[in-house]
């Protein structure tokens, strides 16, 4: 009988509320845990998940490299930030000391375009120490898979054009930030929109120095380029506010975002390439009213015109569970920063997650 695979949990909010009971229900073990949330640190991870104690304490972030070091799993989940300079210790962490990780960082679904010598750093790391990086989550199956096996039952394409929306209020307080949700538009547009202002030499200038701030889909469209196997010659991307004609009261902010404020933003990423094929991508983050509600629309564009349209969708949930069945592909995997568009499709995972290791 295979071992059961061993996974650490590597951030305790939000989202590992599932990673973990998904670990368990699939056939494997949380072996160890970390936070930097005082309010959380200390607890058993069963408080988290909100079932019986398993016997796994959260430790302060710190001591990371010695747990992970002693208990050597065989993947460690990351649930933390979504842009790879804030993940950066976490991934350089585990590249170096061989463990296998994935992440839910947006940014390195496919951080090849937007922080390339960050993601050559890791790369290198984790390819001398045998072990694999990759970033999966929502956007793998409802922004990746699905899109290309959409693309594979067309005859010709001249556009491939999406849209997604997504609470922020269910992903924390940083990505709420990053989204300018409560900031007066005056302030958006000096620390959010003016970023994207800018000739394409001078983003470019960006991207080689690690400084650029893309928003998610800039790294989905490199991604569905890689899997599609087409070449981009430009992209550039544009965050366009998002307002409401009412107060809304965020949890997570802790404030009332005033009517006429930032409620979050639409960001539009525009890819060419030398195909031919235009990508054109648009993702709207924000503090719902209570109209609101997720959705995912997408349109392959040319013999013949496919369009697909998810409502409601469980973001949160189908996020968790993306990473959690992604974890065999992950050890299956050639070492290094591999994007999952380079590895096996997407599948459920009937049998216990063991069961698929090679």
């Amino acid at each position: 009988m295979k071992k059961k695979i061993r996974v650490f949990q590597y951030g305790c909010g939000k989202m590992s509320v599932y990673t973990m009971r998904y670990v368990y229900e699939k056939g494997g073990e949380i072996v160890g845990a970390v936070d930097i949330d005082p309010n959380v640190i200390g607890k058993d991870i069963g408080t988290i998940i909100g079932c019986e104690d398993k016997g796994i304490i959260v430790n302060p972030v710190e001591k990371a490299k010695d747990l992970l070091s002693n208990l050597k799993p065989d993947i460690c989940i990351v649930t933390t930030m979504s842009l790879l300079n804030d993940v950066k210790d976490s991934l350089l962490l585990c590249a170096q000391l061989g463990i296998n990780a994935i992440t839910t960082c947006e940014e390195a679904f496919f951080s090849w375009n937007s922080n390339p010598n960050l993601t050559k750093e890791i790369d290198t790391l984790a390819k001398e120490n045998n072990c694999t990086i990759t970033g999966s989550g929502y956007q793998d199956m409802y922004w990746g898979n699905l899109i290309s096996n959409l693309a594979a039952s067309t005859h010709n394409i001249t556009k491939i054009k999406g849209s997604s929306s997504y609470n922020v209020e269910d992903y924390g307080i940083a990505l709420a930030k990053a989204h300018g949700a409560g900031l007066d538009l005056e302030t958006f547009e000096k620390e959010v929109a003016a970023s994207d202002n800018i000739s394409e030499e001078a983003r470019e200038e960006l991207i080689q120095k690690g400084t650029f701030l893309p928003s998610y889909m800039w790294n989905v469209n490199g991604w569905l380029a890689d899997k599609l196997g087409l070449t981009i010659t430009h992209q550039k991307q544009t965050c366009i506010p998002k307002t409401h004609h009412e107060d809304i009261v965020s949890s997570t902010l802790g404030m009332t975002i005033k009517k006429g404020m930032a409620t979050g933003m639409s960001a539009v990423v525009t890819s060419e390439t030398k195909e031919g094929i235009i990508i054109e991508t648009e993702c709207i983050g924000k503090v719902y009213s209570k109209d609101d509600f997720d959705k995912n629309e997408w349109s392959i564009l040319g013999e013949p015109n496919t369009t697909m349209i998810i409502n409601r969708p469980s973001t949160v949930e189908l996020t968790c569970a993306s990473v959690v069945n992604r974890i065999p592909d992950v050890i299956n995997s050639k070492p290094g920063f591999v994007p999952t568009a380079e590895m096996d499709e997407a599948k459920y995972r009937v049998k216990p997650l063991e069961e698929y290791i090679k």
